[in-house]
């Protein structure tokens, strides 16, 4: 990469007027992107819908659902959840290749409001985010799965999924800024599975040996799922430690915490990146 001189400091004062235009050019450039090569937006959907079906008519027979009900049923919120988790890689990959590419120097030697580029990768996440959700709704249709609490709190647990996705974002741009090569980068993706099984989202915590099924109950994910789970009336939300009589509450208080953490810190890795 050609070095370049540094960039001059970054102005943190709000309410600069180019800076919703300068996010808004981002996002779309983000957007023409998918249009242009929408195979990493396929082949995260096809995965997706893969996952499902494997559960759903594999594994699903042989698995038992905490009180009875449905496991599609069951199911069904984890796997929401879990597709924003899956989604962690793409963002630090999407923010790694524009390192590496100079598009982030490039980006910084213009006149671009200071913080343009991480607004936009969230936003653009977040979008991509939005897409995948709806495909794996009508996916969760198309194999039983039903809500039964209700527009509202079906409404309710879509913003609770979409909050945690927010707040993985941040996670994976902080990570993408960070690491280098493509070893880095799949040892991003190795840590989602991991993160991902060991929760409610397949299995109930009450099914593990004790120790696990603690830290699978305090586990953000197994929050979000379970806050979805109640919300979607799907069985398998309660359970009888403090963070599974809370997780309605703990789906809101992870992500903030989370954003509150690296939000802050990919604000500073990305003002002190060099040239």
């Amino acid at each position: 990469m050609n070095a370049l001189a540094p960039s001059a400091p970054v102005d943190l004062t709000p309410g600069r007027p180019s800076a919703l235009a300068d996010s808004g050019t981002l996002v779309w450039r983000g957007l023409a992107r998918w249009r242009r090569d929408p195979g990493p937006l396929i082949a995260s959907l096809g995965f997706n819908i893969l996952i499902v079906l494997i559960f759903a008519y594999l594994f699903g027979g042989a698995m038992q659902v905490p009180d009875g009900g449905s496991y599609r049923e069951f199911l069904m919120p984890g796997m929401f959840v879990m597709t924003m988790v899956f989604g962690i890689s793409l963002t630090t990959i999407a923010v790694a290749d524009d390192l590496e590419r100079g598009v982030t120097d490039r980006l910084r030697s213009m006149p671009v409001a200071p913080l343009a580029p991480l607004v936009a990768r969230a936003v653009t996440d977040l979008l991509f985010a939005l897409v995948t959700l709806a495909v794996l709704l009508v996916t969760g249709l198309a194999v039983g799965w039903r809500a039964h609490g209700g527009v509202d709190a079906a409404l309710g647990a879509v913003g609770l999924i979409l909050l945690l996705r927010f707040a993985l974002v941040w996670v994976g741009i902080f990570l993408g800024l960070v690491t280098r090569g493509q070893s880095a980068v799949v040892a991003v993706q190795t840590l989602e599975f991991p993160l991902g099984f060991l929760s409610n989202a397949f299995v109930a915590p009450s099914t593990m040996p004790a120790w696990l099924g603690a830290v699978a109950a305090w586990n953000p994910l197994s929050a979000t799922v379970g806050a979805a789970r109640e919300l979607f009336g799907n069985p398998g939300w309660g359970g009888d430690s403090w963070a599974a009589q809370h997780y309605l509450w703990l789906a809101v208080a992870w992500p903030i915490a989370l954003v509150a953490v690296f939000l802050p810190l990919s604000v500073v890795r990305y003002r002190r990146l060099s040239g």
